[in-house]
Order: structure tokens, then sequence, then C-alpha cells
């Protein structure tokens, strides 16, 4: 029995093509986002210093440490230069970014803050992501002065 372009074998081929062709589509557009697992890098000395999962909740992007890499992390640390209900909180699991939308002129998100648990402070936030999704420049600012990290997403 040979197949022939309406065959129910030829149909399913196609389908198959189909829904992986979306998943693709899919799996693409999502890594355009800001929310998944992030290993940041410091900016001064180019160390990676911590992972930080940023997680969509309803539109609302937070984001916390999942793991301190910088060799001089101590196992036990708290913020203690925090200021607000995360003061004296582990660092590990620390909620570091709050609140940030997406923008509606385009690829960015904006609006919420983002803490340094360093010197406690927290600065209004950028982010935008770059090269598909594989990295993410996230502005910190205070009026007219700030800073840019660039953030590698992990895989």
């Amino acid at each position: 029995m040979s197949s022939t372009p309406s065959s129910p074998r030829r149909r399913g081929s196609r389908a198959s093509v189909f829904l992986a062709l979306a998943f693709v589509a899919t799996s693409a557009f999502a890594q355009s986002t800001p929310a998944g697992l992030w290993r940041n890098i410091d900016d001064k000395t180019g160390e990676a210093k911590a992972e930080i999962r940023i997680a969509d909740n309803g539109g609302l992007l937070n984001g916390n440490i999942v793991k301190r890499l910088a060799k001089d992390a101590k196992p036990d640390a708290v913020c203690e230069e925090c200021k607000d209900d995360r003061k004296g909180k582990p660092m590990d699991g620390l909620e570091i970014i709050r609140g940030a939308r997406k923008s509606p002129e385009g690829n960015v998100w904006e609006g919420g803050k983002i803490l340094d648990p360093e010197n406690g402070r927290e600065y209004t936030l950028r982010l935008t992501p770059q090269e598909g999704g594989k990295k993410l420049d996230v502005r910190g600012s205070f009026g007219p002065f700030g800073r840019t990290q660039t953030w590698v997403r992990v895989q």
C-alpha cells in the first residue's frame, strides 16, 4: 500500500512537524522574557556572584537569589544592610527584584525595584533581554545615575 498525500500516515507526520515547530517557536518566545534562572556577573570584577530566579507572577516580575557563587560568600549570611522587611533574612532565597512590568514600548520590563543586598539600597529597575534571551541587561538607577550588569541565562 503506497502512501498518498491524503493518507492518515502522511497527515499524522505533518501534524507532528507542525507541533514540533510550534514548540520551538513557543520556547524561543519564552526565552525572550526575563523569567528564568540567571547568573549575575559583577560589572566591575567580571566574577559570577549569584544565580537569581526571576518569576512572572501575573505580569509582575520578582526575583530571588537561588545560590551565591562568590568565593567569599558565607553560607549563613543574612541581609544586614536591608532597611525593610528583608532585614535579617538569609541571603539565599532573598527577594532582590520586585514589581517589574513589561513596557508597552517593547521588549523591556521596568517600573520595579532591585535591591543591592551589599549596601541595602533599592534602585529603579530596567530589564532588557539581549541575544534572543540568552543575556539580560539589568540596569539599576537612582535619578540620572545608574549602572548596568549583563546577566547570563543558566540553561
